[in-house]
């Protein structure tokens, strides 16, 4: 049996990925990746087209009946997360660069907004193009998701927002920003199995940073290897091998405050754990 595996083309996901794309684990299926920026993803679950895919949490409002949420595989801030920069302060968000209205990044942005009261234009690109956006002056401000939470002030850019100061100070729990979820139309042992081979495949790489990290620079953008490393640990860590109930919590309250705002309708959430 082949098994459609989509993900983002960025190191982190590379880095969990990286054992069962290279053949270090054993699994009772092949696997055939594809590999596209989040947004896109997102999009082609609407069209039920992926057997096990990457989604933003917010895009799983969408695709609960199609999609289940895999236990392992979860992308969470713990101290970090996206942030919105400008080339200097601002008083006014103006037209903000966004990584896609499915992003949890956007919903976040959307939420933080409302709550302080602040308006703003949003316009849609994909997440490498808003840095080179914001510094040409084609948009007034960018909402940053992967590396670019890291180096924007490389690139002499300011930090106008902290998503993640927002959300700790309103819930005190871990930031769940993406998910791993496998198409429903596998039986229920076929899901356990896949669920096994991918907490097999990110232990392999919690436990063999090098190899890795070395396999995932193909997709770090011109990162060093210590940043690279550094951004795959941010988001590959305890709560993506195995998601403790910290973040189911904080995706049943990040679905609550939107459906509160009418964003939204809550979704039942599915976690298929071993």
């Amino acid at each position: 049996m082949k098994i459609v595996v989509a993900h983002t083309p960025d190191a982190d996901d590379a880095f969990m990925f990286y054992a069962m794309t290279a053949g270090k684990i054993e699994t009772p299926f092949e696997v055939e990746h594809v590999i596209k920026d989040i947004e896109t993803l997102n999009r082609l679950a609407f069209e039920n087209q992926l057997d096990v895919t990457a989604i933003s949490v917010h895009a799983y409002a969408y695709l609960s009946k199609s999609y289940r949420i895999l236990s392992a595989g979860a992308s969470v801030g713990d101290g970090y997360g996206p942030v919105v920069v400008a080339r200097e302060e601002l008083d006014e968000l103006g037209r903000v660069a966004v990584p896609g209205k499915l992003t949890t990044a956007f919903l976040l942005l959307t939420l933080a907004c409302d709550d302080l009261n602040i308006d703003f234009e949003p316009v849609e690109m994909r997440f490498d193009e808003i840095i080179p956006a914001v510094k040409e002056g084609r948009v007034d401000s960018g909402l940053l998701i992967h590396e670019g939470q890291m180096t924007y002030k490389d690139h002499g850019l300011v930090k106008l927002i902290d998503l993640w100061e927002w959300w700790n100070d309103k819930t005190s729990l871990p930031l769940p920003l993406g998910v791993n979820a496998i198409n429903r139309k596998f039986d229920e042992e076929t899901q356990k199995a896949f669920l096994k081979a991918m907490k097999e495949s990110i232990k392999y790489a919690m436990e063999r940073p090098e190899e890795a990290v070395s396999y995932a620079m193909k997709y770090s953008r011109g990162l060093s290897k210590e940043l690279t490393e550094k951004f795959a640990r941010m988001y590959v860590n305890d709560y993506t091998y195995e998601m403790p109930e910290s973040v189911v919590e904080a995706m049943d309250v990040l679905f609550s405050m939107a459906e509160g705002k009418g964003l939204l309708k809550k979704p039942k959430l599915d976690v298929l754990f071993e």
